[in-house]
């Protein structure tokens, strides 16, 4: 009985780790569409998802945290411009072409990870990079951002 339970169990566990609070949008034109229908902010995130540390910090520990996907679901439009190294999470051509152009509007430096909060006119609100902080307070501080604008 375990073993027929077995590749069940696995394929149940990649599933739902792979789903996510965050409905992650690619396009930033798309994104500022929607945050005008909704009347909600941006959350712009600069990634470098295969080899910058604190960006994986910033997905495992706040991006994953169950009380953080609650709150993520209903608040903000969620963009991420990532810029991977490994030939395997290579992107298209286009999206690495919309990333850099992201990059050259918000983030000049190519620092990473950066989080912007960002209205639906397209102004920069707050900005923060990965703090070691419970979900709860990362929240708050992405609130604060927002009510500036508001």
């Amino acid at each position: 009985m375990k073993n027929r339970l077995a590749p069940f169990i696995f394929v149940l566990f990649i599933v739902s780790s792979s789903l996510q609070a965050q409905n992650w949008q690619y396009d930033f034109d798309k994104a500022l569409d929607i945050a005008k229908e909704t009347d909600q902010s941006i959350v712009l995130l600069f990634t470098g998802s295969d080899w910058c540390p604190p960006c994986i910090k910033l997905e495992r520990r706040i991006f994953s945290n169950p009380e953080f996907e609650n709150f993520a679901k209903d608040n903000f439009v969620w963009v991420k411009a990532d810029f991977p190294k490994r030939k395997k999470n290579r992107l298209s051509k286009e999206q690495s072409q919309k990333n850099m152009e992201l990059a050259k509007r918000y983030n000049k430096q190519m620092t990473f990870p950066v989080i912007l909060v960002i209205n639906k006119e397209g102004k920069v609100l707050g900005a923060t990079g990965y703090r070691k902080m419970p979900a709860k307070r990362y929240i708050k501080l992405l609130n604060t951002f927002d009510s500036f604008g508001k």
